[in-house]
């Protein structure tokens, strides 16, 4: 079944013979790839003559009479299996089996029971604080802790500069559970927040080392964000932290020693905050910029750079192991999941996205800064009205200065409310929330503007979540063309239906297929070329589990 274009062979090679033709059992094939923990081997029986069969074997006996007899060992690929993909510091680093993480997904998307899920099958996973209130980070993290004892997992801390308390609650919230790692995610600047995070957790092993209890993963798009993140905590930072005693003398010396983040995630073209950057570019500027700090600051190791944006297929992830990722990062895919705190009605219609269906539009948490994030196109108003929100921001001094109809049709059609009592929403929910923000727009009033239009934008993802039916042209939903792919991908197996979609099954297949492909590339660099049918990895459900439940048609 496979086709060599190039002998490679244990011995020399016989004259000349006319390409031997594909034949053999095309499962056999499949099954020797897909035993990952063996080598597998490709053979052709005898003396060379037209048409004759190629064949596979893991079976090293097998091997040698068949070499015995005058064949040939075309080519040989070793053992790969999927918890050796990647960087194996990476694993050790944060206690896990895989090189895989399943990123943050804000608004308590990438749930408690989702993080819990994979913890407890080795996979790193990370809780979406993002836009969750103080009080349900605290309960979920302890809920993580109850259902995954002892297993490593992260908490997402996202830069919120219109709201800095939340920043602090959220890492307030980690210190007192005992949450290892945070990932770190749309930060410009390093704040004092996750600064003292990291240093709080610095200190020196019985050897003298440092060592960093508090682990960061960092998640960009930029080299000269990276770069933050490559080096030492900001030595201002460090100071301030010391003066208000959130961190002790000895640790802010040993935060010299010791870059801020202990990973980097080039984050690619993916949903949410994204610059939508094509991994191939970014992946590698960020593996040389890490090298280059390392050989300047003198650490031991670089910092590891992992891949994430476009992560939906066993092929992307292979590819960005090869071009040297230390782990990947998946997140659109999650949101489809059984586990995923998003609403059936939301997974249906991920579930039908292709990878040209999403857009990019303005951003609830950094409105104010004209920054975007990708979401769903399809099924949804949300990307143009947010838009049209944006431009009226720019354009006038505050909601008072609107025209009659403009304000009419907002009012009507878009916040199906007046826009006096969306403020007072805002009053009541940022009292409780972040009571500076009602006082730095009491005489600002294109500051009430905005608040007033981030409550569409924050509402939006709510509706998303709880299904509002009568929302569903509002829906905002976040994600990247990797949600289109995976869809590609499964269609015609178990996991085409949204019910099938548990998240340790996602993470499973997506890494054992990862290890497939890899198999398959090193023997087609070793010249042999397999059928397409024998080169696809295609998910197949647990033995003796129903493929298909009630109601999870997408």
């Amino acid at each position: 079944m496979v086709t060599p274009t190039a002998t490679t062979a244990s011995r020399p090679a016989a004259p000349p013979a006319p390409p031997a033709q594909a034949g053999g059992d095309l499962a056999q094939v499949q099954r020797d790839l897909l035993a990952l923990d063996l080598p597998c081997y490709v053979l052709r029986d005898g003396v060379l003559r037209d048409g004759q069969q190629v064949r596979t074997s893991t079976d090293a006996t097998q091997v040698g009479r068949v070499v015995t007899g005058g064949g040939q060992v075309l080519a040989a690929v070793g053992p790969r299996p999927a918890h050796a993909l990647g960087d194996p510091e990476f694993r050790r680093a944060h206690g896990v089996r895989y090189a895989y993480m399943a990123g943050a997904m804000a608004n308590g998307i990438a749930s408690a029971r989702m993080v819990a899920a994979l913890a407890r099958e080795g996979y790193l996973a990370s809780f979406g604080a993002a836009g969750v209130l103080p009080a349900r980070v605290d309960e979920a993290l302890a809920a993580i802790g109850r259902d995954a004892p002892g297993s490593p997992f992260a908490c997402n801390l996202i830069h919120s500069p219109s709201e800095p308390a939340l920043e602090a609650a959220t890492i307030d919230a980690c210190l007192r559970h005992g949450v290892g790692c945070v990932e770190a995610s749309a930060f410009v600047e390093p704040t004092a927040q996750l600064v003292r995070y990291r240093l709080a957790g610095l200190r020196r092993d019985r050897s003298g080392r440092v060592e960093a209890a508090h682990r960061v993963i960092g998640k960009v798009s930029r080299a000269e964000v990276a770069e933050r993140f490559l080096r030492p905590a900001p030595p201002e930072l460090v100071r301030r932290l010391v003066e208000t005693g959130d961190v002790t003398a000895e640790q802010a010396e040993l935060a010299r020693a010791v870059p801020l983040a202990d990973d980097l995630t080039a984050e690619a073209d993916s949903g949410g905050h994204t610059d939508r950057r094509p991994l191939l570019v970014l992946l590698p500027e960020l593996l040389a910029l890490a090298e280059r700090i390392r050989r300047e600051q003198g650490y031991a190791a670089p910092v590891r750079v992992g891949a994430a944006g476009g992560i939906g297929t066993p092929a992307a992830a292979a590819a960005a192991f090869a071009l040297g990722a230390a782990y990947v990062v998946t997140g659109s895919i999650n949101q489809s999941s059984v586990e995923a705190d998003q609403s059936d009605t939301t997974k249906r219609l991920l579930a039908a996205t292709g990878v040209a269906d999403t857009v990019m539009a303005p951003s609830a948490d950094m409105f104010e800064l004209g920054v975007e994030v990708q979401v769903l196109r399809r099924g949804t108003l949300f990307p143009g009205r947010a838009r049209q929100l944006y431009e009226l921001y720019r354009t006038y001094d505050g909601v008072d200065a609107l025209p009659a109809d403009i304000r009419a049709t907002l009012e009507t059609r878009v916040f199906r409310r007046s826009l006096d009592d969306v403020w007072q929403d805002c009053v009541r929910y940022f009292s409780e929330r972040d009571p500076d923000q009602i006082t730095r727009a009491a005489d600002d009033p294109r500051r009430r503007m905005a608040l007033v239009f981030r409550w569409y934008l924050g509402r939006s993802s709510g509706w998303s979540i709880a299904g509002d039916a009568e929302r569903a042209p509002d829906y905002q939903v976040w994600c990247g063309p990797a949600m289109g792919a995976f869809n590609g991908w499964v269609a015609g197996t178990y996991l085409a239906q949204v019910g099938n979609r548990r998240v340790v099954d996602l993470a499973t297949h997506l890494m054992r297929g990862a290890a497939y492909a890899d198999r398959v590339a090193a023997l087609r660099a070793a010249g042999l070329r397999l059928p397409a049918a024998a080169a696809a990895y295609l998910p197949a459900p647990p033995p003796n589990e129903t493929a298909v439940r009630r109601g999870s048609q997408p």
